[in-house]
C-alpha cells in the first residue's frame, strides 16, 4: 500500500467512527474529479470571473442561489430545476420569484464542462464550486470543497417555501432552519456575513422604513441617515418593491466584514440582519468579526463547507444531470 493509499485508509476510518452524522462529509472527496475532469476548477472560474466582470452583482446572487439550494432538501441542484408539466419546481417559490439568478451562468458552465468532460460533474458541484469562486473573486478568502455530489431528480416548491429563512423571520426561527439543517447558531451569523455583496428588493424592508411591526413608524433600530436613504430609494407605494438597495452600503461589490460594522452602527438592511444584535450570543459574534476581518473569512469558509454538505446525494444516489435544468 502506498503513501497516498494509506492516508486515504486512515481519512475513510476517520470517516467512519468520527462523521456518523447528517453532514455526509466523508463520501465527499477533495480530489473527487482529479481524473475524470482534471480541469474542471480552471473551467468554473473562468465563466464564474467573465460572469461578474459582465454584472458585479452576479458574486451575490451565486453565493444565493447555492443557499437556496442546499436549504430545500439538501444541495442537489433542485433549485436549478425548471417547471415541468406534472410538478412546479422551486423557481417559483417566493424566496426565488422573480428574485433568484445566475441560473444561465451554471448553464454556461455545464456546457464547458459536458465538453471536457461527458456525463461526469453533477450540476450541484458545478454549483457549489461557482459559490467559492464568487466568494474569492468578490474579494473572500478562498476556501476548498469536497467534491462528489450527485444531482436530485426532483424539486419541492412546498419544501422551498416552508425551508429557506425569510428576511422578516425572527432570529429564532432562523436559528430553527439551521439547526434542522445540522447547522448552528454561529453558522447563522457567520452565513449572514454574506450580505457583505449584494442587494435586495424594496419590498424585503419596506415595513422597516415606514411601518413596522403596524406601527405607523419606522424600525427605531434603523439608523436615521440610513432610513432617510432607504425612503428615497424605496418610496412608501408598491411601484417601489422591486426597486433594489445594496446590503452593504458602504463597500458595495467587496466581499469584507464592513457588513458586521453595520449592524453595530445600527445600519442592518434587512430585519434579519439587524436582529443578530438581539441576542447576547450573536451580538458578541457580530461585535468579534467587525473587528477581526481575518477570523470572519476562516470562519465563512468553514460554514460554507458545511452548508455545502447538507444532504448530499453520492454514491449511486441522484445522477448527474447532461442538462441542469431537466433531471435525465
Amino acid at each position: 500500500m502506498n503513501h497516498h493509499q494509506t492516508i486515504q485508509s486512515t481519512f475513510s476510518l476517520f470517516c467512519l467512527f468520527f462523521f456518523l452524522s447528517p453532514l455526509v462529509f466523508c463520501q465527499l472527496d477533495y480530489s473527487f474529479y482529479d481524473d475524470t475532469c482534471p480541469n474542471l476548477s480552471k473551467i468554473v472560474t473562468y465563466v464564474v470571473s467573465s460572469a461578474i466582470a459582465n454584472e458585479i452583482r452576479m458574486a451575490a446572487s451565486l453565493i444565493r442561489l447555492h443557499f437556496h439550494d442546499c436549504f430545500v432538501n439538501g444541495c442537489d441542484g433542485s433549485i436549478l430545476l425548471d417547471d415541468t408539466s406534472s410538478s412546479r419546481g422551486e423557481k417559483g417559490a417566493g424566496a426565488n420569484n422573480n428574485s433568484a439568478r445566475g441560473f444561465e451562468i451554471i448553464d454556461d458552465i455545464k456546457a464547458n464542462v459536458e465538453e471536457a468532460c461527458p456525463s461526469t460533474v453533477s450540476c450541484t458541484d458545478i454549483l457549489t464550486l461557482a459559490a467559492r469562486d464568487a466568494v474569492y473573486l468578490a474579494g473572500g478568502s478562498y476556501y476548498y470543497v469536497p467534491l462528489g455530489r450527485r444531482d436530485g431528480t426532483t424539486a419541492s416548491l412546498s419544501a422551498a417555501n416552508e425551508q429557506i429563512p425569510a428576511p422578516f423571520e425572527s432570529l429564532g426561527n432562523i436559528t430553527a432552519k439551521f439547526t434542522s439543517k445540522g447547522l448552528d447558531a454561529k453558522d447563522v451569523v457567520v452565513l449572514s456575513g454574506a450580505h457583505t455583496i449584494g442587494f435586495a428588493q424594496c419590498f424585503t424592508f419596506k415595513d422597516r422604513l415606514f411601518n413596522f411591526n403596524g406601527s405607523n413608524q419606522p424600525d427605531p433600530a434603523l439608523h436615521t441617515s440610513l432610513l432617510k436613504n432607504l425612503q428615497s430609494q424605496c418610496p412608501n407605494q408598491d411601484s417601489s418593491n422591486s426597486n433594489l438597495a445594496p446590503l452593504d452600503p458602504v463597500t458595495i461589490n467587496k466581499f469584507d466584514n464592513v457588513y458586521y460594522k453595520n449592524i453595530l452602527n445600527k445600519s442592518g438592511l434587512l430585519q434579519s440582519d439587524q436582529a443578530l444584535m438581539g441576542n447576547a450570543a450573536s451580538a458578541s459574534l457580530v461585535n468579534k468579526y467587525s473587528k477581526y476581518p481575518y477570523l470572519f473569512s476562516k470562519d465563512f469558509g468553514a460554514s460554507m463547507v458545511k452548508m455545502a454538505n447538507i444532504g448530499v446525494l453520492t454514491g449511486q444516489s441522484g445522477e448527474i444531470r447532461t442538462n441542469c435544468r431537466v433531471a435525465n
